[in-house]
């Protein structure tokens, strides 16, 4: 059998990368900042992964996890294992949690396709702009709500912070709620506060708790 000419090859489609159009053709033409969710397969916790890529390399990652305790411990491994690889190269690297592992994977498209943060960022972000997004006091934002169908909810930990106390309304319904920002009490008692101030100092409310007819500790009221 001859050969048949296959015709014009148009390449590659370009795709947004930190102000740019690119047709990528090798690993090194990615960049992008990015984030994504992971799940292990009992999905008993989740991972979401925060990525910032320059050359097809990752100069920085984010790894915050949630609901398995072992996760913690693969996230301090991951976290020496991602910076310094191709993308690639850590879609392909055990990130020891599969949660982690899933995480790496939906960021590789995200990444692959300019699906990215930075798509239209001339530049892209400069390294370290994930944890700058946490705020002072460098934690995550985590959410703690518990419910039952006997006592009703429980707020116990939200954006703002932990959870102290919840107010109510005169039919019991919770309008707001007062709250300690723990990153920003450990500063103030490594600068030398005592903890009862540094405490006081770090505490805030939210909704309308002033107008509280009842306060409780979610946890013990």
């Amino acid at each position: 059998m001859g050969c048949v000419a296959r015709g014009q090859s148009h390449g590659s489609a370009p795709i947004p990368q930190e102000g740019k159009w690119v047709k990528a053709k090798e690993v090194g033409d990615i960049s992008g900042f990015t984030h994504g969710v992971g799940w292990c397969a009992p999905q008993q916790g989740a991972c979401k992964l925060t990525l910032n890529v320059k050359g097809g390399v990752i100069q920085e990652a984010l790894i915050e996890t949630l609901g398995c305790s072992g996760m913690t411990h693969s996230a301090a491994i991951a976290a020496e294992i991602l910076t310094g690889k191709t993308i690639l190269e850590a879609l392909n690297t055990d990130l020891v949690c599969d949660a982690i592992n899933t995480a790496m994977r939906e960021l590789f498209l995200q990444i692959a396709y300019g699906r990215t943060q930075s798509a239209f960022s001339e530049g892209g972000l400069p390294i370290g702009a994930s944890l700058e997004d946490l705020g002072k006091g460098l934690r995550s934002q985590v959410g703690t709500i518990f419910g039952t169908l006997e006592k009703g909810p429980r707020y116990l930990e939200m954006a703002e912070g932990y959870i102290t106390r919840t107010a109510l309304d005169e039919g019991g319904e919770i309008i707001g709620y007062e709250f300690v920002h723990l990153g920003k009490m450990m500063e103030s008692i490594a600068k030398g506060a005592e903890a009862g101030e540094a405490m006081a100092k770090a505490k805030g409310t939210y909704g309308r708790f002033d107008e509280g007819v009842r306060f409780i500790d979610p946890r013990h009221g």
